[in-house]
């Protein structure tokens, strides 16, 4: 006998909807959504698309009601309970419109908590499009299988950031004058941290004297060759996943 195919199908597709999802909930898609299915991934009347909200986990959902530029899907079952991700945020220096955006996807890939946009001194960049970056994270959260988007804070200064940071994190940043090897820093304080990245032309030496004068700061080396700051942010978060993040323990399903 042919063997039972698997449901819900790996190859359904999957959206994020502003949406409380549930057993039973009728979710309305119109808009990029709709054209998304109906258009790109050809959905039709019966076909199973996988939905997450941000709070309820991911659902599977059956395509009723499809028409030329909507659709309603209803949620029959949860195939994944609401994610937990390493308590890690991102706090990046913003850099130019597509590297910006790349980092915010990666971030959101890597299995970054919190992404934070702040500005220095040497910032080419003094302004951030949140809609366009909450987009991206969107896009990556769909195709990587998270059921929760990072948190997107508001661009803030440096030193703001710096005289409110919370006691109990570990704030990492990358100095190009040294630190210590990133392997031997991310092991030594596991627990709730952040990463501080700087814009392409660094910190200036006013901002590293206040960075290191902060209790909870930790410089780190980024090695022997000098990065760009997205190549940074996305290798340094990388490298504290593996020593301290959900990497150390995942499973291959």
């Amino acid at each position: 006998m042919p063997a039972t195919p698997a449901w819900p199908p790996r190859s359904a597709p999957r959206l994020f909807v502003e949406t409380a999802l549930g057993g039973g909930v009728a979710v309305p898609v119109d808009g990029n959504g709709a054209h998304y299915l109906i258009s790109v991934m050809r959905v039709r009347e019966g076909d199973t698309v996988l939905l997450f909200d941000g709070q309820s986990g991911e659902w599977a959902a059956t395509a009723e009601q499809v028409r030329k530029r909507d659709l309603v899907l209803r949620c029959v079952q949860q195939t994944k309970p609401a994610e937990t991700v390493p308590d890690f945020w991102l706090c990046a220096a913003p850099i130019k419109k597509g590297r910006i955006d790349l980092v915010a996807e990666k971030a959101c890939e890597l299995g970054v908590a919190k992404l934070v946009p702040v500005l220095t001194e040497r910032s080419v960049v003094d302004k951030v499009n949140l809609d366009r970056l909450h987009a991206h994270l969107v896009e990556a959260a769909e195709q990587c299988g998270r059921t929760a988007l990072p948190e997107l804070a508001p661009m803030i200064p440096l030193a703001r950031l710096l005289a409110d940071w919370p006691a109990e994190r570990t704030l990492f940043f990358a100095d190009e004058l040294g630190g210590a090897p990133m392997r031997d820093a991310f092991t030594a304080a596991p627990g709730p941290a952040a990463l501080l990245i700087g814009p392409e032309g660094g910190f200036t030496t006013a901002e590293r004297d206040l960075i290191r004068a902060a209790p909870q700061a930790r410089a780190i080396s980024l090695g022997p060759r000098i990065l760009r700051a997205e190549t940074a942010a996305i290798a340094a978060t990388a490298c504290w996943m593996a020593a301290n993040g959900d990497w150390t323990s995942c499973e291959t399903k």
